[in-house]
C-alpha cells in the first residue's frame, strides 16, 4: 500500500510539474519570444490576394502586416474591381474598406446567430465565418455579382461552381469528418 502511495504521490507532481511547465509562457513568464514563426499565407478574406491582387505582389501581402494593407493595396484592388470587374467607384470603396485590412473581424458583442462571413461590416453581424459559408461564392458575388450593386456585368464569375459537401459537419468538435 505504502509503495501504491508513493507512485501515485510521484505521478501527481510529475503532473503538476508538467502542466506548470505547459503553462509557463502563457501565464507566468508571458511569450516565448525565442521563437521565430515564418508566416506562410493570409486568407482571412479569401480572394484578396487570390483574386484582386497582382501574382507578384502575393508574396509581400502575405508576409506583411493587415495594419498596413489598406495603405499597400487598396490602389490594386479598387484597379481590379473597376477595371476587371467593371464595377462602379462605390463597389470598388465598399470593397476595398471590407476586405482590407485582410483578416477577419469577431465582434463578440453581437448575437451568435448572426455569424458569417463580413456580416461585421454588411450586416451588422458577428462576424468569421461558419463551416457552411461558401466565401468564394459570397466573395466572387460581391466582386461580380448583384451583392453590393444590382448592375452586374459579370454574370458568368460568381461562383466557383463548387457544390455542397460531400459529407456532414459533426454537432461537436472538431466538426468535420474524416477524410475519405
Amino acid at each position: 500500500m505504502r509503495a501504491f502511495k508513493q507512485a501515485w504521490l510521484i505521478a501527481l507532481m510529475t503532473g503538476g510539474a508538467l502542466v506548470a511547465a505547459g503553462c509557463e509562457d502563457d501565464e507566468l513568464g508571458g511569450p516565448d519570444t525565442s521563437r521565430v514563426y515564418d508566416q506562410i499565407e493570409r486568407l482571412g478574406n479569401p480572394l484578396v490576394s487570390e483574386v484582386t491582387l497582382a501574382k507578384r505582389n502575393h508574396p509581400f501581402h502575405n508576409s506583411g502586416d493587415p495594419s498596413s494593407d489598406a495603405a499597400n493595396f487598396a490602389t490594386e484592388l479598387k484597379a481590379f474591381v473597376r477595371d476587371v470587374a467593371g464595377r462602379n467607384a462605390t463597389v470598388q470603396n465598399t470593397l476595398a474598406a471590407v476586405l482590407l485590412p485582410d483578416m477577419l473581424v469577431v465582434q463578440s458583442d453581437k448575437a451568435g446567430s448572426t455569424a458569417g462571413w463580413l456580416t461585421w461590416a454588411l450586416a451588422d453581424g458577428y462576424g468569421g465565418r461558419r463551416l457552411t459559408d461558401d466565401v468564394v461564392d459570397a466573395g466572387l458575388m460581391a466582386i461580380f455579382g448583384p451583392l453590393l450593386d444590382p448592375n452586374n456585368v459579370s454574370p458568368g464569375l460568381t461562383t466557383d461552381n463548387v457544390g455542397a459537401n460531400d459529407k456532414a459537419f459533426g454537432a461537436t468538435f472538431p466538426y468535420l469528418a474524416p477524410p475519405s
